[in-house]
């Protein structure tokens, strides 16, 4: 049987606001998102029968239809009415877990661009946004990437200028932060500010890095957490090193920072590495073909 193997993007949020909830019970977003570099490796099998099945290099990942990826082969099957081939995918994890990088989503995304090469790309970038939306909120984007705005639950994309190239250093603390419960603290509090969502569209207009890094901003950051004090930290401790500018990314718990140059980007990895076991060195990644 066939099989192809991809790349998965992680994402950052270059910002993230929280407009207010939805009738649905969803929260109504606005988001500039962007792909980078680090990456998951994505294999996936055509198997004779019906099942899908999922292997993964870390043993605390569920296999089963928690995992976007399975969830993802079935969608696709479905939608095209194929009842007699499964799948096996084998996902080699690089990108931290509960970071807020789109991990799973972008394994979901991938699993979905692998499929629709080996069955001869009946769907086209939208088509294959529209399955991914039906997934996770995170992996319609995932599935082209690049830099995109994002509103509705995060499923609804415009593409916008690409971010001028960049060094971006990830930082991510032992823990995690679970997305419900912060969405329940903020759902708590009346937020304080909001990122500069238009300015930032314009700097992306202008290329002009230094002022669209100044604008980059997560309102998660103002939900009342006793862990915001490390992200704080992290962020400090990045632009005391020269970031032009570090936020948390998603929900978190990863913290980004934008450098104008590889030297001093590297300098800021092996400064945080001594203190935190996963530091990344990554770079802004353009969308991906479909």
């Amino acid at each position: 049987m066939k099989s192809i193997n991809e790349k998965a993007f992680a994402k950052i949020n270059i910002s993230l606001d929280v407009i207010g909830k939805r009738p649905d019970g969803y929260h109504e977003m606005l988001m500039v998102m962007q792909s980078v570099t680090l990456s998951d490796d994505v294999y996936v099998e055509l198997r004779q029968g019906s099942e899908v099945t999922a292997q993964t290099n870390l043993r605390f990942i569920p296999c089963d239809d928690r995992n976007l990826a399975v969830r993802a082969a079935k969608v696709f099957f479905k939608a095209q009415g194929i009842s007699d081939t499964g799948a096996f995918i084998l996902i080699k994890k690089n990108i931290p877990v509960g970071a807020g990088m789109a991990g799973g989503s972008s394994d979901a995304a991938a699993v979905l661009r692998a499929l629709n090469t080996l069955y001869g790309k009946p769907y086209d970038r939208h088509g294959l946004e529209a399955l991914a939306a039906g997934i996770g909120s995170d992996v319609a984007f995932c599935v082209s990437g690049g830099t995109v705005l994002a509103t509705g639950r995060g499923e609804m994309l415009l593409p916008l200028p690409s971010l001028p190239d960049c060094n971006i250093v990830v930082c991510k603390p032992e823990f995690s932060i679970s997305t419900p419960e912060l969405f329940r603290k903020l759902d708590s509090v009346k937020l304080r500010c909001h990122p500069d969502s238009a300015g930032i569209c314009e700097a992306l207009i202008d290329g002009d890095l230094s002022k669209l890094a100044r604008r980059m901003y997560n309102v998660f950051e103002d939900v009342p957490d006793r862990r915001m004090s490390s992200i704080a930290e992290i962020k400090n401790r990045m632009l005391d090193c020269g970031a032009l500018g570090a936020i948390m990314t998603g929900t978190g718990s990863a913290v980004f920072g934008i450098f104008p140059d590889r030297q001093s980007a590297e300098a800021t990895k092996k400064t945080l590495s001594a203190e935190y076991k996963s530091v990344f060195l990554t770079e802004n990644k353009h969308h991906t073909e479909i």
